[in-house]
C-alpha cells in the first residue's frame, strides 16, 4: 500500500461520495429548475443514499469474491452514466433516476476501503484508513465548495457533468494504477449475502452500526439542512458562498485523519467517545447560525472533526474484528451510514419547515446525544468481541 495507491484509493472515495451530496448546496436551484418544492428538495440526496442503500446490500459483498481493481473501475462508470443523467433532466423524476442510479454504485468507496485494509500491514492498517477514508470527508465538504463555484456560473448541471467527467477519468487510471488481485471464488454470493445478513445480528457489529447512523443522521442535520437559512433573511448568501463554509468542515475532517494512527496504538473505542461528545458540543455552536457567521464556522469544524474521527475508529475496529470478510462487513455497517444520512436530509428540511433552524439544531442535537448513548452501552459488546458464526471466521478482540 504505497503514497499514490493511498492518493488514488482516496480520490476515488472523494469523487464517488461527491456523486451523492454535491447538490446540498444547490437544493434551492435544483427544485426551482425541477419544480420541487422547498420542503421537498431533501429528496435530491436521499435518493441517491437509497439507491446507495441497494447497492450496499447487493454490491459491496462482491468485493469478497471478485477482483476488486475492475468492479471499482465498472462502478465509476455507472456512476459517470447516472451523473450524465441527472445533468440533462428537465423533469424531477429523470433527475432522481440518474442520481439514484449513481448512488447505487457509489458504494465503489467500500469496496475501496475493503482493498486497502487488506493491502495495509496491521501495523499501518488505522493509517491508511485514515488517510483513505479522509478522501470520503474531502468529497463530501470539497464538492459543496466546488458544486457552489460551478452553479453561480453555469447552474446545478455543470456540477454533476464535472463529477461525471472525473469519474470516467478514474476509472482509466483505476485500471491501470489498481494492484491486481488473484481472487480464488471459493465464497459464493449467496453465502456472502447470508453472512451479511447476519451481522446484524452480532451485538459488538450492531453497536457500531447504531453509532454509525446516529453520527451520519447527525450531520446530515447539518449539510442539508443549513443552505435553507443561509439563503434567507438575514444572509442571502449565494450558493458559492454557502458552498465555502465546506473549508471550515475539510479543514476539520482533514484534522482527524491522525485518528487512523491513534486506533494503531489501541485507542479505537475512547476515540471514537470522545469524538461523539465533540459532535453533541459542536451542536450548541451550530446554532448559533442565525446571528453569527463565524461561531457557525467553528461550529462545522467541530462537528466534521468529531464525525470523521468516529467513522475512521469505527472501521478500524470493524475491520480488525472481522478479517476475512472486509468489503461484507464495511457494507453493512455503511448501511447505517446511508441510512441515517437519508434520514438527517430528510428530517432536517422537515424541522426547518416547522420551527426553522432551531428545530434542525434541536434534531442535530438529540441524534449527537443518543449517539453518546449507543457508545456507553455498546462498549461492553467490544470487550466480548464478535460472534464467530463461520468456521473460518477470526474471533479478534478490538481495544
Amino acid at each position: 500500500m504505497n503514497r499514490k495507491t493511498r492518493l488514488l484509493m482516496a480520490v476515488v472515495c472523494g469523487t464517488a461520495v461527491a456523486s451523492v451530496y454535491a447538490g446540498q448546496p444547490v437544493l434551492g436551484q435544483m427544485g426551482r429548475d425541477l419544480g420541487v418544492a422547498a420542503d421537498a428538495t431533501g429528496w435530491f440526496i436521499a435518493v441517491g443514499q437509497v439507491g446507495y442503500l441497494f447497492g450496499l446490500v447487493l454490491l459491496v459483498p462482491l468485493g469478497d469474491m471478485l477482483n476488486r481493481r475492475r468492479l471499482i473501475a465498472g462502478h465509476l462508470a455507472v456512476i459517470a452514466l447516472g451523473l450524465t443523467v441527472a445533468a440533462l433532466a428537465q423533469v424531477a423524476w429523470i433527475a432522481f433516476v440518474g442520481l439514484a442510479m449513481a448512488g447505487v454504485f457509489a458504494v465503489v468507496v467500500q469496496i475501496a476501503v475493503a482493498l486497502t485494509s487488506a493491502l495495509s500491514a496491521p501495523a499501518e492498517r488505522g493509517r491508511n484508513l485514515g488517510i483513505v477514508t479522509s478522501g470520503v470527508v474531502v468529497g463530501i465538504l470539497g464538492s459543496r465548495i466546488l458544486a457552489g463555484a460551478l452553479a453561480d456560473l453555469w447552474g446545478w448541471r455543470s456540477v454533476y457533468a464535472a463529477i461525471a467527467l472525473l469519474s470516467v477519468l478514474l476509472c482509466g487510471l483505476a485500471l491501470r494504477a489498481l494492484p491486481e488481485e488473484s481472487r480464488t471464488g471459493g465464497v459464493g454470493y449467496g453465502r456472502l449475502l447470508r453472512t451479511f445478513a447476519g451481522l446484524f445480528a452480532d451485538p459488538l457489529f450492531l453497536s457500531r452500526g447504531v453509532i454509525a447512523f446516529l453520527l451520519f443522521a447527525s450531520f446530515g442535520a447539518l449539510w442539508s439542512g443549513m443552505a435553507l437559512p443561509l439563503g434567507s433573511t438575514p444572509w442571502h448568501l449565494s450558493e458559492a458562498a454557502i458552498g465555502l463554509f465546506g473549508v471550515a468542515g475539510l479543514a476539520g475532517a482533514l484534522g482527524a485523519a491522525r485518528a487512523g494512527r491513534w486506533a494503531d496504538r489501541g485507542n479505537s473505542n475512547r476515540i471514537t467517545g470522545a469524538a461523539v461528545v465533540l459532535l453533541l458540543s459542536s451542536w450548541a455552536a451550530i446554532a448559533g447560525l442565525g446571528w453569527s457567521l463565524l461561531i457557525l464556522a467553528f461550529g462545522i469544524l467541530l462537528l466534521d472533526f468529531a464525525v470523521q474521527a468516529a467513522h475512521v475508529s469505527n472501521q478500524h475496529i470493524l475491520t480488525t474484528s472481522y478479517p476475512t470478510i472486509t468489503s461484507t462487513v464495511i457494507g453493512a455497517y455503511m448501511v447505517f451510514y446511508s441510512t441515517g444520512s437519508a434520514f438527517g436530509a430528510v428530517a432536517t428540511t422537515a424541522a426547518y419547515g416547522v420551527s426553522g433552524w432551531t428545530g434542525s439544531s434541536v434534531l442535530g442535537a438529540v441524534l449527537a446525544a443518543a449517539a453518546l448513548a449507543a457508545w456507553a452501552l455498546g462498549s461492553r459488546a467490544l470487550r466480548r468481541g464478535p460472534v464467530p458464526r463461520r468456521p473460518d471466521a477470526d474471533r479478534v478482540t478490538a481495544s
